[in-house]
């Protein structure tokens, strides 16, 4: 069984839009007509140019190779170019690949895919959603409001999720780590505290921040809201910052979580070392479910826990959750279908969620089918990236933060 064809469906993400922009799913075909689906969650360049790497990717290390021999392609493409670095970029692409590898091998053998990375430790997934804002309530305020964000909490919590995340301290910006103002630190503190009135200890906090702190603007913030007891505490400095984490982690009493902006055990293990006892890999940058499986493995002599990232569609979820079914350190998984339909509507199948947790499913591969003609009738247009940050320094008064 050989690698034969590569499709590439670069999906627009219809209103509301959370997971961003657009997704993009790839699709491989063996020479004996098995299918496989994958996503692709790195896109610092366009979608155009997005879709000839991943085209590139498949024609230079892939075509014509046996779908398990994952090791093999990752180390000619983690090395191509007499590179031999992580590169988000072509890693991300290899990693939708390598999802559609493992689907087509599970399909092949009739085995989901957690089987094949060493067996079900967890029947059900605890998973947690992002506050985003409800029907009846007004996106370009509900960031800075503590009343619409505590209103959201109980809702999702009244649905059974026992963790919910949410940002409120303030732009992510280009320009790197800032100071948060004292009006970024009073409404952190606000919304934190009114999220933890209405819910109580029904469920954790995560507070999630995007690498948009310097080291002493972090450690402010976390003394700030550590009397919420947030779960973790995501992101607090640039992804690139090793040094800055260590300080981070070992200057404050929260969990220190991060992960989705970082590739392959390269940038995980120093994320280790400086402290992080979360990861949040995004399997779609990360290099694959195998490439997790092994950060995985690292986490766990580091007495770390791993709690996989979602800012994207339902392949990488399904992916995540094939993932979690086989890790003995899973936190929980994040999760974006309640807020989104449109994730739901792009499988053949749903994903089975109730009170909280995901069902694992016990189809063969990744469990789910990708429903091709919804995927066909929604392409992607534009040329905006699938997320973009603030290009603007931060205003040094604060003023109102309009969410990610």
């Amino acid at each position: 069984m050989k690698l034969r064809d590569l499709e590439v469906f670069v999906v627009g993400n219809p209103p509301p839009g959370f997971g961003g922009r657009y997704f993009i799913f790839v699709k491989l075909v063996t020479d004996t007509g098995i299918v496989g689906y994958g996503e692709v969650y790195a896109a610092a360049v366009g979608p155009i140019a997005m879709q000839a790497v991943i085209e590139d990717v498949f024609a230079r290390h892939m075509l014509g190779q046996s779908p398990d021999r994952i090791e093999q392609m990752f180390r000619s493409t983690y090395s191509a170019g007499f590179t031999q670095r992580p590169d988000p970029t072509v890693i991300g692409a290899f990693s939708g690949l390598e999802m559609a590898c493992w689907d087509i091998v599970g399909k092949a053998l009739n085995r989901p895919i957690h089987a094949l990375l060493g067996g079900q430790v967890n029947d059900r997934l605890r998973s947690y959603t992002y506050l985003y804002p409800t029907e009846d309530q007004d996106p370009l305020t509900f960031y800075n409001n503590a009343e619409q964000s505590a209103a959201c909490a109980a809702r999702m919590v009244d649905l059974g999720f026992t963790a919910v995340k949410f940002d409120p301290a303030g732009p992510y910006t280009i320009m790197g780590g800032h100071q948060p103002t004292m009006v970024d630190i009073a409404r952190s503190v606000e919304i934190c505290a009114a999220l933890r009135d209405a819910v109580g200890s029904r469920a954790d906090l995560l507070f999630g921040t995007h690498g948009q702190f310097t080291t002493g603007g972090a450690l402010r913030m976390a003394q700030a809201i550590a009397p919420y007891q947030p779960l973790w505490f995501e992101e607090p400095v640039p992804p690139d910052n090793m040094a800055a984490l260590a300080r981070v982690a070992n200057g404050c009493a929260l969990s220190v979580a991060t992960g989705e902006r970082l590739t392959t055990k390269a940038e995980f293990l120093p994320a280790l070392q400086a402290g992080a006892t979360i990861l949040q890999p995004a399997l779609g940058r990360v290099g694959g479910l195998w490439e997790a499986k092994k950060i995985a493995g690292m986490s766990e002599a580091f007495n770390a826990q791993m709690a996989p990232h979602l800012y994207a569609g339902p392949i990488e979820w399904a992916a995540n959750i094939q993932l979690g079914a086989s890790l003995p350190n899973l936190l929980m998984l994040e999760q974006i279908g309640t807020g989104n339909p449109f994730h739901q509507h792009l499988l053949t199948t749903p994903i089975h969620w109730e009170d909280g947790y995901v069902h694992v499913p016990t189809a063969p591969g990744l469990g789910v089918e990708l429903n091709e003609d919804v995927a066909r009738a929604h392409p992607y247009t534009g040329t905006r990236l699938h997320l973009e940050m603030q290009a603007t320094p931060h205003p040094t008064a604060g003023g109102l933060w309009a969410g990610g």
